[in-house]
């Protein structure tokens, strides 16, 4: 957290207000996060932002001398203030604009990063990743390829961004239960109909998240400080003991890769 549609989200939220302006100078309150903040963001004063963009949950802020990149971590979240708005505290960042905004950083673990490279084509944070999930490359045929002879979990096997990015815990746990397929089944037993109607529900689950702004449980907030609204459409993630909402079972939870699985005893034989 935050995952996928929450990078979606505060991309579309932030990109109006740096898209075509000019940075005035980065601040940096704390440089100690996941890694150091990269001095070269302390250089930028004069550099026009041409564009944004994300890479599995990452934030790309494009000028012409290269690419900012953000990552928002376990807690972090991004908003868009005037100027003179008061600094609070675990803000760590802010990128000022010429437009009298500045896009503020605010991470209280510490667990997010501030980048720079210059090639986004060799950056070494990129070189291992596999498609985004909303992209045609991710397919029937990819994913039951990419599953055969993998003994791990099934819902391990989706969080792994080297076989396809952004499908963190909550949307694994919902794309599961939609599609019938218990957690700990073995990926490689997948059959190819299972590969079509779980990326099919992949895609779906991640484009209705980013409709609604992303799910806030706990951090996560919107640019504009508003929740994210799918939180209240989640069938089983953080339902523990509550009936299923289509048999009346209850929720069970299981912990697979040091993460907490929910899911039907039920509806999600193993």
């Amino acid at each position: 957290m935050p995952e996928l549609p929450e990078v979606e989200t505060a991309l579309n939220g932030v990109s109006p207000y740096l898209k075509g302006f000019t940075i005035e100078k980065i601040v940096v309150r704390q440089a100690k996060l996941r890694w150091p903040v990269s001095p070269e963001l302390l250089q930028l004063s004069g550099q026009k932002v041409t564009a944004l963009s994300r890479r599995a949950k990452y934030l790309i802020i494009h000028t012409p001398q290269g690419y900012i990149i953000g990552h928002l971590g376990m807690s972090g979240s991004v908003r868009i203030v005037p100027h003179a708005s008061p600094v609070e505290k675990h803000d760590h960042l802010d990128i000022v604009m010429n437009n009298g905004k500045l896009l503020r950083y605010n991470d209280p673990r510490r667990f997010g990063a501030w980048l720079w490279t210059d090639n986004l084509t060799d950056f070494h944070l990129f070189l291992k990743l596999g498609p985004e999930p909303l992209s045609d490359a991710f397919n029937a045929d990819y994913l039951f390829k990419k599953s055969r002879k993998k003994q791990t979990a099934l819902k391990t096997f989706l969080m792994d961004n080297a076989v396809v990015v952004g499908v963190g815990n909550i949307y694994a746990n919902e794309s599961l239960f939609l599609c019938g397929l218990h957690p700990q089944k073995t990926a490689k037993t997948l059959t190819k109909v299972q590969c079509e109607r779980l990326v099919h529900t992949i895609k779906q689950e991640l484009t209705r998240a980013i409709q609604q702004g992303g799910t806030t449980l706990k951090d996560f907030l919107q640019p504009d400080g508003k929740p994210g609204y799918f939180a209240q459409e989640l069938q089983v993630y953080g339902h523990k003991a509550r009936p299923c909402p289509q048999c009346g079972t209850k929720i069970e939870s299981v912990v697979i890769g040091q993460r907490n699985s929910f899911f039907c005893p039920v509806c999600q034989k193993k």
